[in-house]
């Protein structure tokens, strides 16, 4: 199954989904969500593969643990799975630490053909191979295999009950060492404080985060490797900008409480055509009287406002963008192309890496696209976030620049 008689290298898939909606509403999302990611896996055929997952357990973990057990179950032991003879599994389910829990979930499949393939044991500081399907749960903090941190309280001190952190893992692959980070970075928590500033101060607060774990992975504990960060960083658009860009000839109406004289709504107006609604904000509420100018031409249009990533231009590289926002989309299981009306619509779902990250996938010496990044499931209902996925060949020998670097990829 995996990869391309013709195409030389080491085919690789990572895949980030933020999957709260299936274990909200499992029986109606849960099948069209795998039909739709078995389907990249057969397209793309990859011989490692890296799912992953945050709010894994939905929203109330507790009650979800059935429906998380049968949903690792179908991805370990699905036909469509068959030719991935090792994986490996760490589920944070420690859903009763507040200090601790992060919901997030990383899957790595290794198909059979796979031979040159290790996994860093952060404990030992030794590649180790990987030999059969193992899964971790409760235990992650004393799995010498990642590394997983919860972002302190103080970073998002409005949200007393944050899941956000991130969890990271290192492999060696045809001599070229790589660490796979899964992250989830802070909401907006309020479309009205967002519209406030530009940037907003949510945008600052993931700017912290996200520069915090960057320096974590590359500090002196251990030898540098390339990295991929893949997840929810939750970024959003410059909200001033778009507004004032879809808004541009409306008058605003600001509504206040009765009781605080605080600013609940903002309603904006044609200043003529009989004054007709544009849009309407409030905390949880962004309703414009338009989407299609989020899906047309994929919403290229609005890239211009996605501004967050550049303050890491130097550290972080990502492919050009050619699919639609990937957040809010309806939960509504008959719905796949609808946005809610909660959030402006944005790029939260990304795969970022490093630059040296970027030299092991563009290197081609064919004319054949050998890179794609896209979602899954543009017509499907996946939940209220779509997936992203890259899927790339790491060229034979790509390492091999690196390799007094990466001499440490000896299996012990």
């Amino acid at each position: 199954m995996a990869g391309k008689a013709a195409a030389p290298g080491t085919a690789v898939l990572l895949v980030t989904a933020n999957v709260g909606s299936l274990f909200d509403d499992p029986e109606n999302l849960q099948k069209n969500w795998l039909r739709e990611f078995y389907q990249v896996v057969h397209a793309h055929r990859p011989h490692f593969l890296a799912l992953h997952c945050q709010e894994f357990g939905g929203k109330n973990y507790e009650a979800s643990m059935s429906h998380v057990d049968k949903f690792v179950r179908e991805l370990l032991s699905s036909d469509a799975m068959t030719e991935y003879s090792r994986a490996r599994v760490y589920l944070d389910e420690d859903y009763k630490s507040q200090e601790h829990f992060t919901a997030l979930g990383s899957f790595y499949f290794l198909h059979e053909s796979l031979k040159n393939i290790s996994q860093f044991d952060f404990k030992a500081k030794k590649y180790k191979k990987v030999t059969g399907k193992e899964i971790y749960s409760d235990t992650l903090e004393s799995t010498p295999m990642l590394e997983k941190e919860k972002f302190p309280q103080d970073y998002f001190p409005e949200c007393k009950w944050s899941r956000k952190g991130f969890i990271r893992t290192r492999w060696c692959l045809a001599d070229c060492a790589f660490d796979l980070v899964n992250i989830h970075l802070f909401h907006d928590a309020s479309n009205l404080v967002a519209w406030e500033t530009s940037p907003s101060v949510y945008s600052g607060i993931r700017h912290k985060a996200l520069g915090y774990v960057l320096d974590r992975i590359i500090d002196q504990r251990f030898e540098k490797a390339s990295y991929f960060v893949f997840g929810d960083f939750n970024f959003r658009l410059d909200s001033k900008s778009v507004v004032e860009t879809l808004c541009t000839k409306a008058t605003m109406q600001t509504v206040r409480a009765a009781d605080t004289n605080e600013v609940v709504k903002l309603i904006f107006r044609e200043s003529d055509n009989d004054r007709k609604v544009m849009l309407q904000l409030e905390k949880k509420l962004f309703d414009y009287f338009n989407q299609e100018v989020f899906r047309d031409d994929n919403g290229t249009a609005l890239l211009e406002f996605d501004k967050e990533l550049s303050v890491f231009k130097d550290r972080l590289y990502e492919l050009d963008i050619s699919f639609p926002p990937s957040y809010p989309y309806s939960e509504d299981s008959s719905q796949g192309r609808q946005y809610m009306n909660t959030r402006c619509p944005a790029w939260c779902d990304r795969v970022l890496m490093s630059p040296s990250a970027k030299e092991l996938i563009l290197r081609s010496e064919s004319e054949e696209k050998v890179v794609t990044y896209d979602h899954i499931g543009p017509s499907v209902c996946m939940g209220d976030h779509k997936p992203v996925f890259l899927a790339f060949r790491m060229a034979p020998g790509a390492g091999k620049p690196h390799a007094r670097v990466h001499k440490c990829c000896v299996v012990q």
